[in-house]
């Protein structure tokens, strides 16, 4: 007895050790999450970006999933146990977090609805006002690589039930004139050749490829599995730029598509007669319906200094090992400079210098952020932020740099410079789009659909699939309860013996679909983390198979133990059953409330915090200003994360000690830089709110890591159940073999 009491103390310990590591890890998880949310919120105000994810409160699980499967980093993190928006921006629409959600929290929705680089399209993707003239890939704001692939081959189905199959035939007259020969223009054409229009391609490039074909060598391009019309199904997850040009110019050549390379398209202009006189560089096509897949890149974009245009001067990187040994600045602050300076700095005996006119690199996605650190911090390449370039020469480059805080001057510098990249973006081909018909005013916009998430719990299928399945075995019973009503021991005298006790005939079949269930129920675990590579069906059917086959098990265990479970291995397994179905069932709901109302309290806590920020005394940009604000993130600071939860507690008048004291200082330090009192007292007064809001969410916080034990002893649980499930059957099972000379 004293060793089971010692080795049951140890893993106690162990236990309760692992837990608090695993408390302290989360915290630490969250604390940097919302730390990198609030420097994102002071940033100045930028464009909103194009499509950003939306978090349904109500339904996250706080499984995580979303963010394991979004390709970039940042986007998405744990919060308070459910998944929360860090950096919007960073989001590039893969939507792989709304496919793999397995309760449907998540949604990608439309960002850029106020911003007027967008155009105005209805859901066949046709210019509003702008009848039979279509609008496909990046200049849409869809910034994949799939998303253009699947808006040209809807565009083309599109067109062609808009044509019909009976149309009169014209001279010089194309059912289809497609501009841009990148992913969404070239799935157009495939779609076209497919479906028998008559169409051209055109591009001011003089192969395939559009943007992709300017991607750097070797370039990883991600996408997602995806179906291209008259190939089939791409099926990998990544691809090389190389490996898609060399497919895409096959696909071209295969089909014969009509390609006219090195035309650039100026305007589509509406005919009389519904048609479209479409104008390029080298001459004019007619055409019934246009489809415009030029992206939003269009020509590079200019510095508008001296000597950009010398031979050593360039707005892309094609190969990166073509440059060694040499002095290289990249000019820019987009993921293109930083990729380009990340690429020449790969490389031998290069000296790179990445020239950028703001304080930080506020738009670059995380891998790359990671990257870019990485290397600065092994001197393999140098950052220039606050600085813009003022000539170019033969050589050198000339740079003007801001000093720090921007209040002190500048200072003029000369780098050296052996090859130069320009990598500023590019100048949209809105001036022509405009000029075609279409509009980018926000008020031509057709609404948004609104949010799936506004449909309910997306549980009703299992729930129904449970009552079904409760209902059948409720009235098996009853149909066969002048057996189940008897006794354990004047069972063996009834004639239904044989054929509903556990270990022969139908007792041994519920048994056996009883054990198929809890394997099926348990494969969700691979669906979702995507373990030996099972990775088929959406996640939301497993979590509603996950949730059906509980039921199902429990039932066909209860009648597999012929409604009597008993002190034995299979009761055990039975009762673990039944808990792990309710630790289930209550993680599920209950558990979801409360991280629902810890992040409606952080929301709270950051809009007070934008509101301290504004206020008069702390605005005023004085030393007052300064020091008020720092006070009140420090008092936030221990509340919200330092102070431990038996320290909370313990302290509840220490609470209001710390708050007085901080209010005092700021009393008198306010008072003496001559803040008006009516300020002093309103930033007094949202220092109380701030303060009760930080207690409050550190409170709701420790409940939550306390009901987070549900989801432990649900694992715990799942696994013990599985260690008692094989003492029970493989005992079973070779009882059988011996006894009988076979299973049956």
């Amino acid at each position: 007895m004293s060793w089971m009491l010692l080795v049951g103390l140890l893993v106690a310990l162990a236990l309760a050790l692992a837990a608090s590591w695993h408390r302290r890890a989360d915290l630490r998880r969250q604390r940097r999450a919302l730390a990198e949310r609030q420097q994102l919120a002071a940033r100045p105000p930028a464009a909103a970006p194009l499509q950003l994810p939306a978090i349904d409160l109500a339904r996250c699980l706080g499984c995580g999933t979303c963010i394991r499967a979004c390709p970039e980093d940042g986007v998405l993190a744990l919060v308070h146990g459910q998944a929360a928006v860090v950096d919007a921006s960073a989001c590039v629409g893969h939507a792989r977090c709304v496919a793999e959600c397995p309760v449907g929290a998540v949604t990608l929705t439309r960002g850029g609805d106020r911003r007027d680089d967008v155009p105005a399209l209805d859901e066949s993707l046709q210019a509003v006002g702008a009848a039979g003239l279509y609008l496909v890939g990046e200049i849409t704001a869809r910034s994949l690589i799939r998303g253009a692939v699947e808006q040209g081959a809807a565009g083309a189905a599109a067109i062609a039930e808009r044509l019909g199959r009976h149309r009169p035939a014209a001279q010089g007259l194309h059912d289809l004139v497609i501009v841009g020969a990148g992913p969404g223009g070239l799935a157009c054409a495939l779609a076209s050749k497919a479906r028998g229009l008559d169409f051209v391609l055109l591009d001011q490039e003089h192969a395939v490829g559009g943007t992709v074909a300017k991607y750097p060598r070797r370039k990883l391009v991600l996408t997602a599995p995806i179906d291209l019309p008259l190939h089939g199904r791409l099926g990998r997850r990544e691809y090389s730029k190389e490996e898609l040009i060399a497919l895409w110019g096959g696909l071209a050549a295969r089909h014969q598509l009509p390609f006219r390379g090195g035309v650039r398209f100026d305007r589509a202009e509406r005919q009389p007669d519904g048609t479209f006189l479409v104008h390029t560089g080298a001459g004019s096509l007619r055409a019934r319906c246009v489809v415009l897949a030029v992206g939003r890149r269009g020509t590079p974009r200019r510095l508008g200094v001296p000597g950009e245009d010398l031979p050593h001067v360039t707005y892309s990187l094609l190969d990166a090992a073509a440059y060694h040994d040499c002095h290289a600045v990249v000019i820019g602050g987009g993921d293109s400079a930083v990729e380009t300076a990340l690429a020449l700095a790969e490389q031998p005996g290069n000296t790179v210098v990445l020239v950028h006119r703001q304080d930080r690199f506020a738009s670059i996605r995380g891998r790359n952020r990671e990257r870019l650190e990485a290397r600065v911090a092994e001197a393999r390449l140098e950052l220039l932020l606050q600085a813009e370039v003022t000539a170019i020469g033969r050589g050198h480059v000339d740079v003007r740099q801001r000093a720090e805080g921007g209040d002190g001057g500048a200072v003029a510098l000369q780098l050296r410079a052996d090859a130069v990249f320009v990598m500023v973006g590019g100048t949209p081909p809105f001036a022509q789009l405009t000029a075609s018909g279409v509009s980018f005013d926000p008020a031509d916009r057709p609404a948004a659909p609104p949010s799936p998430a506004a449909e309910g719990p997306g549980l009703l299928p299992a729930l129904a699939i449970a009552f079904g399945a409760t209902a059948v075995a409720t009235g098996f019973v009853l149909w066969h309860l002048d057996y189940y009503g008897l006794s354990t021991a004047a069972r063996a005298a009834d004639p239904k013996h044989a054929l509903l006790r556990p270990d022969r005939g139908l007792g041994l079949w519920f048994g056996l679909l009883a054990a198929a269930a809890i394997a099926a129920n348990l494969a969700y675990l691979l669906r979702r983390q995507q373990w030996l590579g099972v990775r088929f069906g959406s996640l939301a059917a497993w979590m509603t198979a996950h949730v059906g086959t509980g039921f199902a098990a429990v039932l066909l265990a209860l009648l597999h133990a012929a409604m009597a479970p008993r002190q034995t291995a299979a009761g055990w397994a039975f009762w673990s059953l039944l808990v792990l179905l309710l630790t289930g069932a209550v993680g599920r709901w209950f558990y979801a409330w409360l991280p629902r109302s810890t992040n409606g309290r952080e929301l709270q806590l950051d809009a007070l915090r934008r509101q301290l920020a504004a206020a008069d005394g702390v605005a005023a940009g004085g030393a007052f200003g300064r020091t008020a604000q720092q006070e009140v993130d420090a008092l936030l600071e221990r509340r919200q994360w330092r102070a431990s939860w038996p320290g909370r507690v313990l302290a509840l008048v220490g609470l209001q000690w710390d708050l007085w004291r901080t209010l005092r200082r700021l009393r008198r330090q306010g008072a003496a830089a001559g803040v008006a009192p009516d300020a002093l007292a309103d930033l007094v007064a949202r220092v109380r709110t701030a303060h009760g809001a930080a207690v409050a969410l550190a409170h709701f916080e420790d409940l939550r890591a306390l009901l987070g034990a549900w989801r432990w002893l649900h694992r715990w649980l799942a696994l013990f159940l599985v260690l008692i499930l094989l003492v029970h059957v493989v005992p079973a099972v070779l009882r059988g073999v011996l006894a009988n000379g076979g299973l049956w």
